[in-house]
């Protein structure tokens, strides 16, 4: 029985029936269950009565002692009894159990024969689910599990199977951070499963003779006894990582806690009752304490090679036959292998191979020797083996090698001897790759690995205990068979196409230039060499870009084809087909079909249909929707029902967009599907469809006027539109005359009902023509529109009334028929009064009827009638609003793709959804949008320029709703000013109202679901217009009677169908839908008095089916504090909050990172199969949440050999409209979360979890560890942990386009570098997880590959393309400075690099994804335009700049650490940013790396033999655009940045922040020295090899000096190593003089000044005096002065950049000062030299305005220009 065969509530008002709360009633969530008899909607249905009736059944069980039973309570209660849980969270699970099992029996299909009971399949299901985790971890430690039944199973057993879920249930609820550790929790749940069965079986305990009780019991015995020592060790553990910054291997985080569950020891060594002086424990001394568990996170760039050694060998293997086969210089790689030397020395690739694998040993050896202990002696064992078998493999290899050319060699020839023992060397290469074959088998046959890894045999691990560790996941990862065909084909074509390009355009065209090199036997070297010849340097100069080059391409190729792949499945998915509203107007009627077949549930037949015929229909279906097969509106047209839901439907989506002011109040009238009334036979499609086309028909009318009438009318019925135009305005025309204007009963009356008659009789017969003249149709059609025109006068003119009707009745008795009639003929038929001829001049006199004024619904028909009849425009720009277009677009473009077909809301799964809070804006205040900066420039301002149109369509409602002047905005309407402004920005109003949606969705779709067609044809048809009339004049107003006006304007808005409502609407969308928004300090907040509190409130007193959990602290005095996890709502009757659920916490929460911390605690709040992940920048929309049921049924296809586990959906990114930046970042990212994820999702399977608004099997994601990953600093980008873990732990991941959530994104460049810096550090901390590691190692390889170059390999790749720029450079640089280049031409090796260069520098890795997605969705020549925009918007050089940050901050973070979480703030940027700002920011990420790639461009140009001009820009323009993008982007994106004053103020605020000394408090901000000192953190957190490194690559400063002193003309042409030696007098004498004149400073300046400017002066005299000298009496000329400056600043800054690393032992020393004072001269220098192309610019005119042009849109521009012109005058 379902909800539609239930006897329905009867209709006793609008809102929902509740029954009155008693004072002292219990608060509940969602359902009362404490009060079945409550007369709550919920309540009604017989699976939530069946559900809690099953936890009632306590029966005969042994009730616990000490405690008296209560007859009212259930099996949770007694639970909670025994063992000791809190009674909040019994309370919490029960209804958590209740909820689950109710939405589970009401899908279950066929419904079950007795409703009112718990149908035991549906708890089995639910049990095998939840606790298969619990049973697969039993199963692999060889444990039997906890959970027995008797064979034959009755009712105890569904009492015992409640219970073993309960168990769970309740135990997960109240574990704390423990729940990121899910093997513990089974650890936990297996001893108390294990006591519950002998509570059960009545055990009785050996040592006391009474019955057993449980170990753990008592109030919070559970959380004292079991969880709170687990959290104290994590906590301890946490702490002694000192916030992160220790080493990840000197502390154990929650994977390893999780870990050391993993095997049996855990059994032997904490035992239960749980030993707490176990060794796992912190109560253990450190170092006597159990240590990292199953991996060590070592910091180190060598991870990259460990994590994905497939990768790494493939390419050095490939590079070195190739280099073989290119050095034979043949025109095809084939036709060198033809020779037996040539086919023996690839041979070699074998040695090479032996080698990398002895590398990956001892890497390993070396990262994880730290997990040897005495419990894994054989993994130590292992490691060592490994090192021993790869380096004899690799000593084999080499002597056989050798053997093969010491036999050659002998017999001049390839003997048959020679022979032979290539055929031995080649059987012992077979051996060595056995394994490889081995996974080659396995890999063509998926089923087979999968089975086998999942078996827990012990024979099994044996055999596999070579290969790698055994661990409980990464097991069975494999994809089925055709899943593997498709990503295997997409790979081969990648590889194809990267060695095809790799070996013809990269390596073979350097083969003849380093031959020449070589052939180079005596050079005169222009600086000395320290060892070798410089020509072997010059070849490892010439070969390191093309190396690297080599190295990253394959990412290139991945991009490239990426693009193409996910543009074809795009295409074949539909996407885009409807692009705007021209292309919907064509396809409208088609559009109405396919609403009703997505949106709307079939009808269940009583025979379940086949399923191939099925899907066969609906495809069939699909089909002809998509292609106009078919007259699929006269099914619609047909059906006064269907065409009434679809009415209903479209209506509320139009109205949440005038809610919303995303159209206007006439939009709305235009766009709007009208109900059927005034007896109109065709559906009245939207005005803005059928604009123009009456006044078409009549043309047609008019020319065809002699033709037959079926010609006539076939010809209008070729457009579906016109023909409706023609009916609809005929039928109203019929209707207003006979019903409305003429009195009925009169004589008028009867004659226009008589004309009409005849009309229609005519039309039947077909005789129209025949009959009536069409040439005066226009003349009726003008006379019409006047009739109408007047009646839409609020005054009235009666005669003016009678006199059209008259003209009227004239023209179309009199003249329109063909045959003219006399009078009696009229008379005789009944088209004239029998009135004598005198009183006939008076018709319609007495006659006419005028409706009430008030009659809203009639004045509306009136307008779209007068719009039909009048209007000649085609109305393709209606809806204006560009974000209403693409909803609408978009919406309706979906309806057309694939997608499940939608169930009822009944049988829908209940979802729930978790929004993380900290302490982010809610809601805008009047002064934060009133205040101005300094530019004059409010937040209110510039959403009015950037939303124009949104802000007419506002305050034309407030207008409406009673305002009557626009400067009363902030006095009568400032809270729906600052609603309207919060709606625009990124704030947690405006999320929760787009996730209210999901409620207003569920409650509309209960009610089609479940209404009779009584209840929708004749309510809905006849109502819905004048509801709509309604809702528009009350505005925002919602319909519960009981709240204040002003309190009904954030979230719940009014809703055209609302007032259909029965009641039971109300209960199922409860049911199915919750929102959770855990805001972490609402408790503090609320403490303080903040007005956030307020706000959140102001939320939950708006939206009904929203709950806030918190964190609240108790504080019980001496310094000892409870923390709870709260849950409140606010209770609509009582007016307030209320308190639900407070359930006690083991400690503080925050003990990783905060995010995933805060989703942990509120996580047991929700409730449903699913859980969406929505961050606090998202939106939602109505017309998308209609389709979220159809997206849950996603989770029962099977895609590939599994069902779904995480549910991707589509992001649109709503900030692009915000300025050109913002358009940039919306830009990169929306390829990002559409192309990029269809493609990793399908057909390269490695879609992970890259962001919010995915879709988490809930049940699923529980048992294992929850919804994300808080480890401290590892887990720092927590969101794609969860993807990581799913898919180790055997999960699946999709991705569906047919469904979007909007997205915010950063808007000013400091905000988005901050982000970028943020993911950029977060995936350096990943290359370190073990995640990472066992994705690398037991994905299939090419499931590895796509891995890899979707994740950490994209930032490892953009860095190698900075790093591949720094070595061309550095190499050009060696080449002219030692003399090289003169000697050799390399011009065509310089010519592949600089190829490359250029598609790198074009950004192909961000332009083609984004270019291919915009043809796909917007066309092909719009994304080229846009495109083109970009790029004259300066869209390169941002993305150059993105690159800068990328690299440094993924690079830095691998090699030293230091990632941390970066709050970027996600407000308006209007502001400027002052220059020290962006300096803090950019100068070591970007400044000094540009400043530094300057000088060695300038140095190249001063001494390169490269006499041509041309082939200098060719070799140096796109280094040049890199570092003009670096230096240059942080102003030019700058608001304001090229205004000549605030460039002024800018400098001298730098300087000031400089020199400021500042004390022990003062903040970065404010001191040179604070900043300078944090600027160096991660050098004091970073280990040995971290700084060795770090040295090595400071070194390179010293280059300059090195190359630049042998160049000056005093050297003469000397390239002896005393002349280096010497030129470091130069760096001694500068020094010295530096400190001399800083001493004087300190010493003299304040009291003794004469003595100062003496010091001075002295020392200006010896400078000069030594110069003249010089030039006196050496060769010295005045450039060797500007030479030596670029030759020792280098070499200057190298000092300090290495006195930095070894600052612990130079600090204490005297030397430390002077290095700070160098360091902040330094920094001045820099300053000068970025702030100098800023003056500039600034200083010459028009700069300002473009530079305004380029960063915002036009009206914004425009606006800040007579801003400024206006405050100007005010400071005058």
């Amino acid at each position: 029985m379902d909800l539609r065969q239930r006897p329905q509530p009867g209709r006793g008002g609008r809102g929902p029936i509740r029954a009155p709360l008693q004072p002292m009633q219990q608060a509940y969530n969602i359902i009362p269950i404490h009060d079945l008899l409550a007369d709550h909607p919920s309540l009604r249905y017989p699976e939530v009565r069946a559900a809690a009736a099953a936890l009632r059944a306590v029966g005969d069980l042994r009730k616990p002692p000490f405690i008296p039973w209560d007859p009212s309570y259930d099996l949770m209660d007694w639970l909670g009894l025994f063992f000791g849980f809190q009674m909040d969270n019994v309370r919490n699970q029960r209804e958590h159990l209740v909820l689950h099992l109710a939405n589970s029996q009401m899908r279950l299909q066929p419904p079950p024969n007795i409703v009112d009971s718990l149908e035991p399949s549906v708890l089995k299901r639910f049990r095998r689910k939840l606790l298969y985790n619990y049973t697969s971890w039993c199963s692999y430690l060889g444990r039997k599990s906890s959970i027995i039944f008797s064979r034959r199973r009755g009712g105890d057993d569904l009492r015992r199977e409640l219970l073993y879920v309960a168990l769970f249930l309740l135990i997960w609820g109240e574990s704390g951070n423990v729940r990121f550790v899910p093997e513990c929790v089974c650890y936990i749940y297996h001893h108390m499963a294990m006591e519950l069965n002998k509570v059960l079986d009545e055990y009785t305990d050996p040592d006391t003779g009474r019955p057993f009780l449980p170990s753990v019991s008592g109030d919070c015995g559970y959380l004292k006894s079991v969880v709170m020592p687990i959290y104290q060790t994590i906590k301890t553990e946490v702490e002694s990582s000192r916030n992160g910054t220790a080493p990840h291997s000197a502390w154990r985080n929650y994977d390893d806690i999780n870990e050391y569950f993993w095997s049996r020891r855990c059994f032997k060594k904490l035992q239960w009752p749980i030993k707490f002086d176990s060794n796992f424990f912190a109560t253990t001394p450190k170092d006597r304490r159990v240590g990292k568990t199953g991996f060590v996170e070592q910091r180190s760039f060598w991870n990259l090679f460990r994590s994905f050694d497939k990768l790494w060998v493939m390419l050095i293997l490939f590079l070195q036959a190739a280099i073989i086969v290119a050095w034979k210089e043949t025109e095809y790689p084939w036709q060198a292998l033809d020779r037996r030397d040539d086919q023996v020395q690839v041979l070699t690739v074998f040695i090479t191979w032996g080698g990398l694998r002895l590398l990956q040993a001892v890497l390993d050896a070396g990262t994880q020797y730290s997990l040897v202990s005495k419990e894994t002696v054989l993994l130590g064992v292992r490691m060592v083996l490994k090192g021993l078998v790869a380096a004899t493999w690799t000593i084999v290899f080499s002597v056989f090698y050798a053997q093969i050319w010491a036999q050659r060699n002998e017999d001049g020839r390839w003997s048959a001897e020679a022979n032979r023992r290539i055929v031995v060397f080649l059987e012992a290469a077979l051996v060595f790759i056995v394994p490889e074959l081995l996974a080659l088998v396995l890999f063509i046959v998926p089923w087979v690995r999968n089975f086998l890894e999942e078996l827990d045999f012990s024979i099994l691990y044996v055999f596999t205990w070579w290969f790698h560790t055994r661990i409980f996941v990464g097991r069975g990862l494999r994809e089925g068979l055709v899943s593997n065909i498709k990503y295997t084909l997409f790979w081969i074509a990648v590889l194809g196409s990267k060695f095809s390009f790799s070996y013809f355009l990269q390596i073979k065209p350097l083969v003849s230039p380093t031959k020449a090199l070589l052939d180079i036997k005596h050079f005169d070297y222009k600086i000395h060499l320290f060892f070798g010849s410089g020509n072997r340097i010059a070849i490892v100069f010439l070969w390191i870009p093309v190396v690297l080059m080599y190295c990253m391409d394959l990412q290139i190729w991945f991009a490239i084809y990426q693009s193409l792949i996910g543009a074809t499945i795009g295409l074949f998915s539909h996407l885009g087909e409807i692009r705007n509203i021209k292309q919907l107007r064509l396809r409208f009627q088609f559009f109405a079909s396919a609403l009703q077949f997505n949106l709307m549930p079939e009808e269940e037949s009583l025979r379940p249909e086949v399923t191939a015929v099925k899907k066969l229909r609906e495809a069939i279906h699909r089909l002809k929707l998509r292609y106009g097969l078919g007259q699929a509106y006269k099914k619609t047209e047909s059906s006064q029902v269907e065409a009434t839901r679809f009415a209903l439907i479209w209506n509320e989506i139009m109205t949440t967009f005038r809610e919303e002011d995303l159209i206007s109040d006439r939009e709305l009238e235009l766009l709007e599907l009208p109900p059927n009334c005034w007896n109109i036979r065709v559906i009245r499609w939207p005005c803005c469809l059928l604009c123009n086309e009456l006044l078409l028909a009549l043309s047609q009318a008019k020319e065809m006027g002699e033709e037959h009438d079926l010609l006539l009318w076939l010809k209008i019925c070729k457009n579906e539109y016109r023909r409706c135009a023609v009916i609809e305005a005929y039928d109203s025309i019929k209707y207003l005359l006979l019903h409305m204007v003429v009195k009925h009963g009169t004589e008028e009356n009867s004659i226009v009902k008589i004309f009409f008659m005849e009309i229609d009789q005519c039309i039947q017969t077909a005789k129209v023509t025949v009959t009536y003249k069409m040439s005066l149709l226009p003349q009726i059609h003008a006379k019409l529109i006047s009739l109408i025109e007047l009646l839409m006068q609020q005054k009235k003119d009666v005669s003016k009334v009678v006199d059209v009707l008259q003209a009227l009745y004239e023209l179309s008795v009199r003249e329109f028929p063909r045959v003219k009639k006399t009078m009696d003929t009229l008379r005789m038929e009944g088209l004239a009064p029998r009135r004598s001829a005198a009183d006939a001049d008076f018709l319609f006199e007495k006659a006419v009827n005028f409706p009430d004024d008030e009659d809203a619904v009639f004045f509306r028909h009136l307008r779209r009638l007068h719009t039909i009849l009048t209007s000649r425009d085609s109305m393709h720009n209606v809806p204006m609003n560009l974000e209403a277009r693409r909803r609408i677009a978009f919406f309706s473009n979906s309806l057309f793709m694939n997608m499940p077909r939608a169930p009822y809301v009944e049988k829908m799964m209940a979802f729930s959804v978790l929004t993380p809070y900290y302490d982010e804006e809610v809601l805008y205040g009047k002064e934060a949008l009133r205040s101005e900066n300094e530019d004059g420039i409010s937040t209110l301002f510039y959403l009015q320029k950037i939303y124009a149109d949104e802000w007419t369509n506002f305050m034309e409602r407030m207008h409406r709703q009673g305002m009557e002047n626009d400067d009363e905005i902030f006095q009568t309407k400032a809270r729906d000013l600052r609603v309207w402004a919060s709606f625009r920005g990124q704030t947690l109003s405006r999320t929760v109202r787009g996730m209210m949606y999901y409620y207003r969705a569920l409650k509309m779709l209960a009610f089609l679901d479940t209404a009779s067609e009584m209840d929708i044809r004749d309510d809905g048809s006849q109502q819905v217009g004048s509801h709509v009339l309604r809702s528009q004049s009350s505005g925002l107003d919602g319909i519960q009677s009981g709240m204040t006006h002003s309190s009904r304007k954030l979230g719940r808005t009014s809703s055209s169908v609302s007032y259909l409502f029965k009641g039971n609407e109300h209960g199922i969308a409860m049911l199915k839908f919750t929102y959770v928004v855990a805001c972490q300090v609402y408790g503090q907040h609320k403490a303080k008095g903040d007005y956030r509190a307020e706000e959140i409130l102001y939320l939950m007193k708006d939206n009904e089916a929203l709950r806030v959990a918190y964190v609240d602290e108790v504080h019980l005095g001496r310094d000892e504090v409870e923390y709870y996890s709260v849950l409140v709502k606010y209770d609509q009757e009582t007016q307030r909050e209320v308190e639900i659920y407070r359930i006690r916490l083991p400690g503080p929460l925050k003990l990783g990172e905060g995010k995933p911390e805060n989703q942990n605690h509120a996580i047991i709040f929700t409730r449903g199969d699913a859980i969406q992940t929505i961050d606090m920048n998202q939106d939602n929309y109505f017309e998308e949440a209609l389709k979220m049921r159809n997206l849950l049924e996603e989770f029962k296809h099977f895609y590939g050999i599994r069902k779904p586990t995480i549910l991707g959906v589509r992001e649109n990114i709503f900030t692009g409209s915000v300025s050109s930046l913002a358009w940039f970042m919306s830009a990169q990212e929306m390829s990002f979360v559409t192309l990029n994820q269809r493609v990793l999702a399908n057909p390269l399977k490695v879609r992970m979890h890259y962001g919010h608004p995915d879709v988490f099997d809930r049940f699923w994601f529980l048992p294992r560890g929850g919804i994300s990953k808080a480890s401290k600093v590892i887990n720092i980008s927590e969101d794609i942990f969860a993807g990581f873990n799913c898919t180790l732990r055997g999960g699946n991941v999709t991705h569906h386009e047919y469904i979007q959530v909007g997205k915010g994104r950063d808007v000013g460049l400091n905000q988005i570098s901050m982000f970028e810096a943020k993911v950029a550090s977060g995936n350096g901390e990943q290359v370190l997880s073990r995640d990472v590691y066992r994705l690398g190692h037991r994905l299939d390889f090419f499931r590895m590959l796509s891995f890899f170059y979707s994740t950490v390999g994209f930032y490892f790749n953009t860095m190698m393309v900075i790093l591949t720029v720094y070595s061309f450079l550095w190499g050009r640089l060696f080449l002219s400075l030692s003399g090289i280049e003169k000697k050799t031409s390399t011009n065509k090796s310089l010519g592949v690099i600089l190829n490359q260069q250029f598609i790198i520098q074009l950004g192909l890795f961000t332009a083609l994804p984004m270019i291919v997605e915009n043809s796909l969705e917007q066309g092909f020549l719009r994304a080229v335009w846009d495109f083109l925009t970009m790029q004259l918007q300066l869209a390169s050089a941002f993305y150059t700049f993105s690159m800068g940050t990328r690299t440094h901050f993924f690079g830095r973070t691998i090699l030293h650490g230091g990632a941390k979480y970066r709050a970027t703030g996600r407000g308006f940027v209007v502001e400027h940013k002052s220059f020290a700002e962006n300096y803090r920011l950019y100068s070591r990420s970007h400044f000094v790396k540009a400043i530094e790639l300057g000088i060695i461009l300038i140095v190249y140009a001063a001494h390169s033999s490269v006499a041509d001009t041309f082939v200098y820009i060719a070799m140096s323009i796109s280094s040049w655009c890199l570092v003009l993008s670096w230096i240059m982007a942080p102003f030019v994106f700058n608001p304001s940045g090229f205004d000549w004053l605030k460039t002024v103020y800018d400098f001298d605020d730098f300087i000031n922040w400089l020199w400021y000394s500042g004390g022990v408090f003062t903040k970065a901000e404010q001191s040179w020295e604070t900043w300078w000192y944090e600027e160096q953190d991660h050098l004091r957190t970073t280990g040995l090899w971290g700084k060795l490194l770090e040295i090595i690559l400071d070194l390179r400063f010293f280059f300059f000096q090195y190359g630049v002193v042998y160049q000056l003309k005093i050297t003469n042409g000397n390239t002896s190593i005393a002349v280096y030696l010497l030129s470091w007098i130069y760096m001694v004498v500068a020094v010295g003089i530096y400190i001399v004149l800083a001493y004087a400073q300190d010493k003299y300046a304040a009291k003794d000044h004469i003595y100062y400017r003496l010091v001075q002066l002295t020392v200006i005299i010896a400078l000069v005096l030594v110069a003249v000298l010089l030039i006196e009496f050496t060769k010295i000329s005045f450039l060797d002065f500007i030479s030596s400056l670029l030759a020792f600043i280098p070499t200057g800054y190298g000092i300090i950049l290495i006195a930095q690393v070894l600052r612990p032992f130079l600090q204490s020393t005297v030397v430390w000062d002077t290095i700070v004072s160098l360091a902040r001269l330094y920094d001045l220098i820099f300053g000068v030299i970025v702030m100098a192309p800023v003056a500039l610019l600034s200083w010459l005119p028009g700069f300002q305005s473009m530079q305004t042009r380029i960063l915002f849109n036009e009206a914004f521009s425009r606006g800040l220009q007579i801003s400024r012109i206006l405050s100007g005058k005010k400071s005058q």
